[in-house]
């Protein structure tokens, strides 16, 4: 499977002047969400990304909201429970009852990384709890491999979409407006 064709074919790579979550601002962005929305679409991508993951743990855990499909899908390919974080006052969050034993072993699953800020912060929470993060995985990897992430990282695409600190971004020194399609409320 293509992914960057998955992206075009279903009008998922939108071009504009974009803030992303984690505060850099790109010409381009990845809409998950577009792709997600069509169940066999998510199905085979949480198959094609479970098959990457060489773990098997006992629980994968993504950051709502962009991670909670593809997320839900990789835990179904590989068997297991499937857990979200949200965030609360800006503060990455285990809810809903969701309880981790300590020692488990957790895969984080997002649908974008770009410096993995987000992801970072749920291995935080688990950590937190005791548990074991022994992977991450993501659709697409927006870092080109730079996110470091401390564990071992599976993506289904690198994806090569340049992005800029907002007083470098050519984008805004021309004065065109932005607009923010990410789920974190406030860039950091």
């Amino acid at each position: 499977m293509n992914i960057e064709e998955l992206f075009l074919e279903n009008a998922a790579l939108l071009k504009g002047h974009f803030l992303l979550s984690s505060g850099l601002h790109s010409d381009r962005y990845l809409q998950c969400a577009i792709i997600l929305a069509h169940p066999s679409h998510a199905e085979t991508l949480g198959k094609a990304l479970a098959a990457k993951l060489d773990v098997k743990p006992d629980l994968v855990v993504s950051p709502a909201m962009g991670g909670l499909i593809i997320g839900h899908e990789v835990a179904r390919a590989l068997g297991v429970r499937h857990y979200f974080t949200e965030r609360v006052d800006g503060v990455m969050t285990l809810r809903r009852g969701f309880s981790l034993k300590p020692g488990e072993r957790v895969v984080v699953i997002e649908d974008v990384v770009t410096t993995g800020k987000s992801t970072k912060e749920v291995f935080g929470v688990l950590r937190a709890a005791g548990a074991e993060v022994v992977a991450a995985g993501s659709i697409v990897d927006r870092s080109e491999g730079k996110s470091a992430l401390g564990v071992p990282y599976a993506a289904l695409w690198t994806a090569s979409v340049p992005s800029w600190k907002p007083e470098d971004c050519p984008l805004c020194q021309a004065g065109t407006p932005f607009v923010k399609p990410g789920s974190r409320k406030e860039p950091t």
